[in-house]
């Protein structure tokens, strides 16, 4: 198990270095998220980042969410990732953008979440991630969990 362990690790440190490119989608909620205003919101996620440094991604990231009773809610956002343990743990934090009929926000968040390598470059991502509303804290930030899917690619032909 431990030689095992170690394998993973290593195999993963390799997939979080300079010059990599990401693409992920998630889907986040399944009513398992929690808001003063609603009881559970399904969203999609497209993110794409890139490694500037070994551990260090910037990303961007586009969603759809609809919660019941309430209009579609489009946003878009920018942030960063860091892998704090190699075999895959990181925080991540970003600034989301919402708009909505009658409604835009501007919410600061913060994610924690693994990487599990199921292939040399495919991962499965499960996050908490909290946003925090500036327009109204009681009814639109919002905990939750969201599950995604992530590809590393383009490794920088430098390092080779």
């Amino acid at each position: 198990m431990i030689v095992m362990a170690l394998v993973m690790t290593v195999s993963a440190n390799a997939q979080f270095e300079q010059g990599k490119a990401y693409v992920g989608a998630s889907l986040s909620s399944f009513d398992l998220s929690y808001s003063g205003l609603t009881e559970g919101s399904i969203a999609l996620q497209g993110k794409v980042g890139y490694l500037l440094a070994d551990n260090l991604m910037a990303t961007a990231q586009l969603s759809y969410a609809k919660q019941k009773d309430v209009p579609a809610v489009m946003s878009v956002g920018a942030g960063g990732r860091y892998y704090i343990v190699q075999n895959g743990l990181y925080l991540g934090a970003s600034a989301l953008f919402k708009h909505s009929k009658g409604y835009d926000d501007l919410l600061p968040s913060v994610q924690v979440g693994y990487s599990f390598f199921v292939s040399r470059t495919v991962t499965v991502e499960p996050e908490i991630y909290y946003e925090q509303s500036f327009k109204n804290h009681a009814d639109f930030s919002k905990i939750g969990l969201r599950i995604g899917i992530g590809v590393y690619l383009f490794q920088d032909p430098k390092q080779n």
